[in-house]
């Protein structure tokens, strides 16, 4: 049972300082430029678990092909996730289209100033919810993220975990108590901002930091103790292989299907874990045999990509093979399709899967 949350002591007014120097230092961010509820949702979504500086370039190309929630209503999925490709955590933009569906069937397409109305939509939380309305709206909702999380934790000097437990819980508390009655959305975007620029997770700037007369892990130099390290997970090798099925010059690729654990409706060649001990050739056979339903002839092994999705580290060996007859049997795979190289661009594939595509589509065996 998670305990109640120890109590957020008082602090100095701090809201003042904060906003005025986020007025002088926040940085030109296009999200930025107004407070349309849209705009503010999609970069919030995009920035989760996301560097800032990764997510620019998705967030212009994104809002330029759905530029209103309509527009992303009316998308067919896989021109969503193409446009998502490269920024990982797919099952974001699945979420984000199935709740713009909703916002233009419950919502005639308007983005609702309702707290309520957003912890409906899929793939929104807290976090989420405070963030565009604060933003938007003005609400007085709190949110906490990476940033702001340290930035509360340094401020009040707390010295458990804020990431999990009592400690999460006291975190959104501290989050709620500083939280100004106006400003609120520029309140949160500061201490994001700061966070980010200044109370950095190593050697953070207290020198040049608003806050420092008031923060509690520079008055007692904890600022390296605070908050605690992540626990780092136990790292597992996994080895798979990956079959390049060719006929008539063409590429067999895969559609994952749409309750697929991870990369959902993404597409891809077919690959699997390989087994201990055995042959790289027969276990190209094997798989595509069990995935496609084709019996291939195996080949040379035509790339290596190595990549890590959680807490797995994966070799994948890529074997090149071919199929001259028979069929591809759903089952594994929703559906296939036989593509030229130069067609492997249109198709929306994860990152390990795209280096792949780029070795295909250069002339790689």
């Amino acid at each position: 049972m998670t305990r109640d949350p120890s109590p957020v002591p008082p602090l100095p007014p701090v809201a003042p300082r904060l906003l005025d120097w986020f007025d002088a230092h926040r940085r030109d961010l296009p999200w930025r430029a107004d407070r349309d509820p849209y705009r503010i949702w999609v970069s919030e979504v995009m920035l989760q678990q996301t560097t800032v500086a990764a997510v620019v370039p998705y967030f212009h190309r994104f809002v330029a092909a759905f530029p209103t929630v309509a527009a992303l209503a009316a998308a067919d999925e896989q021109r969503v996730l193409k446009l998502w490709e490269g920024l990982g955590y797919y099952r974001r933009a699945r979420h984000l289209h199935a709740a713009a569906k909703r916002l233009v069937a419950g919502h005639g397409g308007a983005l609702p100033d309702d707290p309520a109305a957003w912890l409906a939509l899929p793939g929104v939380g807290r976090y989420i919810q405070g963030a565009v309305l604060s933003q938007a709206f003005d609400r007085r909702l709190p949110i906490v993220e990476a940033n702001s999380l340290r930035v509360l934790a340094r401020l009040f000097g707390y010295r458990g975990d804020p990431r999990e437990g009592a400690g999460k819980a006291w975190v959104w508390a501290a989050a709620e108590a500083v939280l100004p009655a106006e400003r609120a959305g520029d309140f949160n975007q500061a201490l994001m901002e700061l966070g980010a620029l200044v109370c950095t997770p190593a050697k953070p700037a207290c020198d040049r930091c608003p806050l420092a007369a008031a923060c509690v892990a520079n008055r007692d130099a904890l600022q390296e103790q605070i908050p605690p390290p992540k626990k780092q997970p136990v790292v597992t090798e996994v080895s798979e292989v990956g079959v390049v099925v060719r006929r008539g010059g063409k590429v067999l690729l895969c559609r994952r299907p749409a309750d697929a654990g991870r990369w959902q409706n993404m597409w891809e060649v077919p690959h699997a874990e390989r087994l201990a001990g055995e042959p790289l050739a027969e276990s190209a056979v094997r798989v595509a045999r069990a995935l496609t339903g084709l019996a291939v002839t195996p080949g040379a092994e035509v790339a290596t990509i190595r990549h890590s999705v959680t807490r797995f580290r994966i070799t994948l060996a890529v074997v090149g093979a071919t199929a001259p007859r028979g069929a591809f049997a759903p089952g594994a795979y929703a559906e296939a399709k036989w593509v030229t190289p130069d067609e492997l661009a249109d198709y929306p594939v994860s990152a390990p899967q795209r280096k792949l595509m780029t070795h295909l589509a250069s002339g790689g065996a």
